[in-house]
């Protein structure tokens, strides 16, 4: 019986494990006739289209011609190492897999290599084909559609209805820039390439590695760069690496000029980009660089690349004023040289953020480490004024402290007084008790150390990352967001999600030394610390500790009141480190009476 032209078109072919004949369809209509509407790829899970094998029996099973030519084993150029293994499932995963390439999800067939990577069959086949500079075949990508080639760089990316431009088409799958700074390929299944990506030479001779030539590779360690110094931002995209080296450079540093010229914006002279292939100390931050820094001949500095566009003026949520960038500070500037946050040394042959008012210092890491902590200060506005004062001052000594008063959250002026009385109960503004200089009020009886009465109106802390600035309040009960008590004091409340923050906990958290239980040492606040209070043994992840001898108190200790009445003793108790009283062998609490 001679075959007609429409079954001529479609041959029979191996049955890749399904229980029915398969048949090879050429033409999209023949597909939609045959399926009754466009099913999905049994093997990558997406869309079907031609050319593509589908069952003889129409019970719905589908593959793409090219998934199912797809080999078991895939020695992949950009990964030597291991062989890409095809697997129905990603091992260790259940609900599914995230692909190393493009960083979405799957539940599909999956290229699976022993060192943990997954990747989905068009990431795998995509990139084996662009190994090969073979661009012709790569229609398997584009599935519908050929691969399209924009001319216009600015030109936006819309979807397939014209409507708003797609997230998946505004970075280069190569080198994760955006696609609308250069000429580049897009098709509508999502992957999208710059030419220039396309077309990389898949080795590369490069100035700063001399030892062997740098591969085009996937960066399947998810190593730095050793240029700029940076991970790629999503998933692990083209580097040029050495791979018993563990060296990486992104494609975009790899292709800059060594006459490269950078201005800076906190710098007077201009920066030349600097191959070497010895260790150095950046100049801006204090920190190690390798291989590749930026340098000024003029001032005789080698910096980072990413040091290059540091502010040179901040605010941040850690001081009341401005700090500047500096290169170098005379030690005679400095009485103390340790960063106000991680109470290290600061070495002041290489840079860091100061204060010009009272000489605080601060690594460039630690002030800068989180984006939302601090702000950058303009030029035009390096001369506004902070936050405005609580109080007014209407008499001063000699030596320039204000001895008299008007603070906004009372009616009455008060007065400095530098011996404490027997009558002062405690400040009013935080209610600790009141051991050195304070304010009162003649008329009644009110009190606030002198450091609660220099408190600004409005305060930025650095443990509350709203950004809204937190204003002085009181006359309200509240519950502190940090040690969670319940007080009517002073607070400082937030003027975007309201949060409250008593004043024990806002000056504890000052940076700075702090003196608690008449200690011998300072004791200061350490964000990320693992250990025991000394006074609850309660393990903590945060504490105020003493460098000196280890002594450690988590913040609801740290803020204890000194001293407190209680219903069950007529005298006052006070707080205490060590008993050495002979009685403490054999002591019991005498309210619960447990040891």
């Amino acid at each position: 019986m001679e075959k007609t032209k429409e079954e001529g078109e479609m041959e029979e072919s191996n049955n890749y494990g399904h229980q029915h004949p398969l048949l090879l369809i050429l033409n999209q209509d023949q597909l939609i006739h045959n399926q009754s509407g466009v099913t999905d790829c049994s093997r990558c899970g997406e869309k079907g289209s031609t050319p593509c094998l589908c069952c003889a029996e129409h019970c719905g099973f589908y593959l793409h011609k090219v998934c199912a030519e797809a080999p078991l084993e895939l020695n992949h150029p950009f990964h030597l190492n291991h062989p890409l293994l095809l697997m129905q499932n990603a091992p260790y995963s259940s609900g599914g897999y995230i692909c190393n390439f493009c960083g979405k999800g799957g539940n599909n067939f999956v290229y699976h290599c022993s060192c943990g990577l997954n990747f989905h069959i068009k990431c795998a086949l995509f990139t084996f084909k662009i190994a090969e500079n073979n661009l012709k075949e790569l229609e398997h990508v584009a599935l519908q559609h050929p691969l399209i080639s924009t001319e216009n760089g600015h030109e936006e990316l819309e979807d397939e209805n014209g409507d708003e431009e797609l997230e998946d088409v505004r970075e280069c799958f190569g080198c994760w820039e955006p696609l609308s700074k250069y000429t580049h390929f897009s098709s509508a299944c999502g992957f999208n390439l710059h030419e220039k990506c396309a077309k990389l030479p898949v080795k590369l001779n490069h100035v700063c590695h001399r030892k062997h030539p740098l591969a085009l590779q996937f960066n399947s360690e998810r190593l730095s760069c050793k240029i700029c110094g940076e991970t790629n931002r999503k998933a692990i995209g083209f580097v040029y690496g050495c791979s018993p080296c563990k060296f990486v450079v992104h494609i975009e540093c790899a292709s800059q000029s060594p006459l490269q010229v950078i201005k800076s914006t906190n710098h007077e002279h201009p920066f030349t980009l600097f191959f070497r292939q010895v260790p150095f100390t950046c100049d801006a931050c204090g920190i190690e660089g390798n291989h590749v820094g930026h340098r000024c001949s003029t001032c005789n500095i080698i910096i980072h690349k990413n040091c290059i566009s540091l502010p040179r003026i901040i605010k941040s949520k850690w001081h009341d004023h401005r700090l500047l960038h500096t290169y170098f500070h005379h030690i005679e500037d400095f009485g103390v040289l340790n960063c106000m946050i991680c109470h290290d040394e600061v070495n002041t042959e290489h840079g860091s953020y100061y204060c010009s008012k009272c000489n605080a210092i601060f690594h460039v890491r630690c002030v800068t480490e989180d984006e939302r902590s601090y702000s950058i200060v303009s030029p035009e506005n390096e001369d506004e004024m902070p936050y405005e004062s609580s109080f007014t001052v209407l008499e001063s000594n000699d030596a320039g402290e204000a001895t008299k008063i008007k603070h906004f959250k009372h009616i009455h002026n008060l007065m400095l007084s530098p011996f404490v009385e027997r009558n002062v109960n405690g400040c009013d503004g935080c209610l600790l008790p009141i051991l050195g200089p304070f304010y009162s009020c003649s008329f009644c009886d009110f009190f606030l150390h002198k450091a609660c009465a220099e408190l600004p109106k409005m305060k930025d802390v650095w443990h509350h990352l709203c950004q809204k600035p937190l204003a002085l309040i009181s006359d309200r009960v509240f519950r502190c967001r940090e040690c969670l008590n319940v007080c009517n004091a002073f607070a400082y409340e937030c003027c975007g999600c309201k949060a409250k923050k008593c004043l024990q906990c806002v000056l504890a958290l000052t940076p700075g030394p702090r003196i608690c239980l008449k200690h011998e040492h300072p004791l200061f606040y350490y964000r990320y610390y693992n250990g025991k209070c000394n006074a609850c043994g309660y393990t903590t992840k945060a504490a105020f500790r003493c460098k000196v001898c280890n002594f450690v108190l988590h913040l609801g200790c740290f803020s204890l009141p000194i001293t407190v009445h209680h219903k069950c003793d007529e005298h006052i108790l006070s707080l205490i480190h060590h008993d050495d009283n002979s009685y403490s062998e054999r002591h019991y609490c005498d309210i619960c009476e447990e040891s």
